[in-house]
């Protein structure tokens, strides 16, 4: 299974629910970067995604998006396969 990695905050609701999702397609380790605990971390977010809002989801070198692209995602059957590639 490819590194699953996803920009955070302590507070995001959208987080907790796409690491349920994750959770729940067999991902067992979910690197988070909290970038409310390290502001320095949200430039490098926006400069990597183009995008200011979190989450902000990688599986391995994919840049998914948010919860929505995640969802998305899911419900269109490209989700496992991705979580599947070595």
């Amino acid at each position: 299974m490819p590194k699953v990695v996803m920009y955070s905050t302590g507070v995001c609701p959208y987080c907790v629910m796409a690491e349920r999702l994750l959770v729940a397609r067999g991902v067992a380790t979910i690197e988070k970067i909290r970038i409310d605990l390290d502001p320095g971390q949200r430039e490098v977010m926006m400069q990597k995604t183009g995008r200011r809002t979190v989450p902000q989801i990688y599986i391995g070198e994919t840049h998914v998006g948010g919860y929505d692209d995640l969802a998305a995602l899911d419900r269109a059957g490209g989700l496992m396969p991705l979580l599947e590639a070595e």
